[in-house]
């Protein structure tokens, strides 16, 4: 909790106000508003993931939203119950699946009503959150979880391999994968992961996720590699490589990044700080992962003086009057005519 909330703390002094003169007389800016009241839902799953918890209701409590409501399914884990409090959730209800989708966005006698709703689930939670969303706000539809690797041939195989397996174990619908320039390198990641199948003791689901959906890409150069990956639009992206930062820096589309081979997805997925809840299915072709921005609103502000009137509303006349927009225009005019401003164009 401590780590999560000092890298959400971090990226918060990121985000400030902001007020400008554009034009004499003309003053633009933003404010960063939070959320008034949010919900998160904490997955059951196959395993009582702890750290749920923590991703979703900390950056709401960083945020500085009024109210976060939490909510998880009735068989979950007491200490799943207990991390959402930990965490900072004003209220926990036990409700899961699609229902609690439906509490958060439509309120209940006791359940209030949210502004938006953050949090992974199943394929019933994620249809219950597209439906909802126009009415409340959602942070993203997760799928199952990814991992690929990019590598040369410095690569150490059972790390690697090592690696694969620990994201395939989260469900058989995990997509896990290694993109290398070394024919060699994948030869010996695949003979690891049977071996390491072997003694893994989730390996009936891990095994499956591999068998459906792992693969192995061996490309012809690190241009290729670089633009497969970016390709797949991975949620965890890890980089193994002679100069792992330098081939990080070309890499544009991924969840999260890890670079070199001592930055473990394990270690971000539980404990490191940065947030584990990202998008998947190359949903990072387009966004990025959940933040304490996601529980922030950036809402712009104007006012005028009146030489920034004199500036604008000439324009703002003409352009009204050539779409057909007459209310626009005589808006437009009033304020002309109240300063005694009675050029026109």
């Amino acid at each position: 909790i401590a780590n999560v909330t000092r890298f959400a703390e971090a990226q918060r002094a990121t985000l400030k106000p902001l007020d400008i003169e554009a034009l004499p007389g003309i003053h633009l800016g933003h404010r960063i508003i939070p959320i008034d009241r949010v919900g998160v839902y904490v997955p059951g799953g196959r395993y009582p993931i702890l750290s749920a918890a923590v991703m979703t209701v900390v950056p709401a409590k960083v945020a500085g939203c009024r109210e976060i409501i939490a909510c998880l399914p009735p068989k979950a884990h007491a200490a799943m119950i207990a991390g959402c409090a930990i965490a900072g959730a004003h209220r926990v209800f036990r409700v899961g699946g699609a229902q609690a989708i439906a509490a958060m966005a439509f309120g209940t006698a006791s359940l209030p009503a949210v502004d938006k709703i953050f949090g992974p689930g199943n394929a019933y939670v994620n249809e219950a959150k597209r439906q909802v969303f126009g009415r409340v706000g959602i942070d993203q539809l997760a799928g199952p979880s990814e991992i690929f690797t990019v590598a040369d041939d410095s690569g150490d195989p059972a790390m690697i391999a090592a690696d694969l397996l620990a994201q395939a174990e989260h469900d058989v619908r995990s997509r896990v994968g290694l993109i290398t320039t070394s024919e060699a390198l994948g030869q010996a990641v695949l003979a690891e992961i049977d071996k390491q199948l072997q003694t893994l003791r989730t390996r009936e689901v891990a095994g499956a996720a591999w068998r459906d959906h792992g693969e192995i890409a061996v490309c012809a150069s690190e241009e290729a590699m670089i633009a497969y990956s970016d390709f797949i639009a991975a949620e965890h992206l890890q980089v193994h490589t002679r100069d792992s930062h330098a081939t990080g820096r070309k890499l544009s589309n991924y969840g999260s990044l890890f670079i070199g081979p001592l930055a473990s997805v394990v270690y971000s997925d539980k404990c490191c700080g940065t947030n584990h809840t990202l998008p998947t299915m190359a949903g990072a072709r387009h966004s990025g992962g959940l933040w304490v921005g996601s529980y922030l609103k950036v809402c712009t502000h104007q006012w005028l003086e009146p030489k920034g009137v004199a500036q604008v509303a000439l324009h703002a006349v003409r352009q009204a009057g050539n779409e057909g927009q007459w209310g626009h225009q005589a808006a437009a005019e009033y304020r002309l005519k109240m300063l005694g401003i009675n050029e026109r164009l």
